[in-house]
């Protein structure tokens, strides 16, 4: 006889079969799997801190969903969700501790298992436990192949060392580390200059990038800056972070700065790759709408104390290019965020 719940279309065992693989696959990175499977997810703080501050964040990932679901690629958007949440607690100066997510579909079915593996990866490159989780299976809300997805982490920091808007100073020195691409922000406006205004395909080879499809360029998951951030926290070497999310430069940068202070900056002091050269092209975006929107190849601007900003991009470009000083802070004027240089 049918189970009357799978009468109305939810697979009872669906869940059971999530957590179990959740569990396996944590067991396999030698990390603690208890947690998977409770009704709560429980967390140690750790020793040391003498007024310790717990930062939370949550965030989703956006209609950059729907591109995931239009490719059928799903192994990524679950990074992505978990940079979202970490490059947040980051910016305020908090290390990150552990991650939740929570994820809904019409059908739980494979595609679920590739975005929990993008969690999990996500979790490995930004250093947090994924201490739990919920997988809901709703027929009625969300079509089959349909599924949303959001993220909830926890970070810890000392309160003195929370990075404050009075921490950053008149000339501090600004510094940008690059970004992956277009991380998770302005999708809505992605996919109707590239699938509606252009009609083109996930498939599509632009003339721009004849090597790469589109698709897979446009789902480069977001890049999650622990490793490069917590080290620099530690040695007590940053005023301020702005994560450059939605909004761009000129909603974000403003978030870190105090009232009386403007970020100067000079955008021919990095490349942005060729993503958003092609946007702008294909979307016939004006430069400075570009900065308003995306993140237009830097990811993170930090805020440094000028007489150790060389011993800050030291340490972020000691394996790799990957940071720039682009401006300063000045005394503000009229503005709080200042382009100089291109056709700004």
């Amino acid at each position: 006889m049918a189970n009357p719940y799978e009468e109305a279309g939810v697979n009872v065992n669906s869940g059971y079969e999530v957590s179990n693989f959740v569990k396996q696959n944590l067991a396999m990175q030698h990390a603690n799997a208890n947690n998977i499977g409770n009704f709560g997810g429980m967390y140690e703080i750790p020793e040391g801190y003498e007024h310790p501050v717990l930062i939370s964040s949550n965030d989703g990932v956006g209609t950059k969903l729907l591109l995931s679901v239009q490719g059928k690629k799903y192994d990524t958007v679950g990074i992505d969700c978990v940079a979202m949440c970490v490059n947040d607690l980051l910016a305020q100066g908090a290390k990150p501790q552990y991650f939740l997510d929570y994820l809904a579909t019409g059908k739980v079915d494979s595609k679920i298992k590739q975005v929990l593996k993008g969690i999990m990866f996500g979790c490995e490159l930004g250093q947090v436990d994924l201490i739990g989780g919920e997988t809901a299976e709703m027929p009625d809300v969300y079509a089959n192949n349909d599924y949303d997805i959001a993220g909830f982490s926890v970070g810890i920091v000392e309160k003195s060392d929370i990075l404050r808007k009075e921490n950053v100073q008149i000339g501090d020195k600004l510094i940008g580390i690059k970004s992956s691409g277009l991380h998770s922000n302005g999708f809505s406006l992605i996919r109707k200059i590239f699938f509606k205004d252009h009609d083109f395909s996930f498939d599509t080879h632009l003339p721009e990038m004849p090597d790469q499809k589109l698709g897979n360029v446009l789902l480069e998951p977001t890049r999650i800056y622990t490793k490069q951030i917590v080290p620099l926290l530690e040695q007590k070497m940053i005023h301020g972070i702005a994560h450059i999310t939605g909004g761009g430069f000129y909603e974000n940068i403003p978030r870190m700065l105090p009232e009386n202070a403007a970020a100067m900056i000079d955008i021919n002091s990095w490349k942005p790759q060729a993503i958003f050269d092609i946007v702008q092209k294909y979307g016939d975006i004006q430069l400075d709408d570009m900065f308003h929107i995306f993140n237009m190849g830097i990811g993170m601007v930090l805020a440094v104390d000028s007489n150790i900003s060389s011993d800050v991009l030291r340490e972020l470009n000691r394996a790799e290019k990957q940071a720039f000083i682009i401006g300063e802070v000045s005394e503000r004027e009229t503005d709080s965020v200042v382009l100089s240089g291109g056709s700004i």
